[in-house]
């Protein structure tokens, strides 16, 4: 999973321009994220038509706000620039749950 620095707006959806994205917000601190950081690398590898992003929250906090990220993990699908799913609330995720998740993804 690649990790990305600060990003203004601007910055991050010319990243997510082309192709389809899933991007992770997390955190070092956060007991939620460190619960599934381990198993996303399995995650990724299920869903290789997906590029799989780091966001720190801590580092991208204006960021977070501009998306609605409130709590952390939260993942936010792209395809081509466009949102077309997110996972976003604080509370534990499991892998089921995000697989499930990105599989509902159109």
């Amino acid at each position: 999973m690649k990790k990305i620095g600060p990003q203004t707006q601007t910055e991050f959806f010319n990243m997510v321009d082309t192709g389809y994205f899933i991007i992770y917000f997390g955190a070092d601190w956060c007991r939620e994220c460190q619960y599934i950081r381990p198993k996303l690398p399995v995650i990724e590898n299920e869903f290789s038509q997906y590029r799989f992003i780091k966001v720190d929250r801590d580092e991208n906090i204006q960021l977070c706000l501009e998306l609605n990220v409130r709590g952390l993990p939260s993942f936010i699908a792209y395809r081509e620039g466009q949102e077309i799913g997110r996972f976003v609330n604080g509370n534990l995720k499991t892998q089921p749950e995000i697989e499930d998740w990105i599989r509902s993804l159109k």
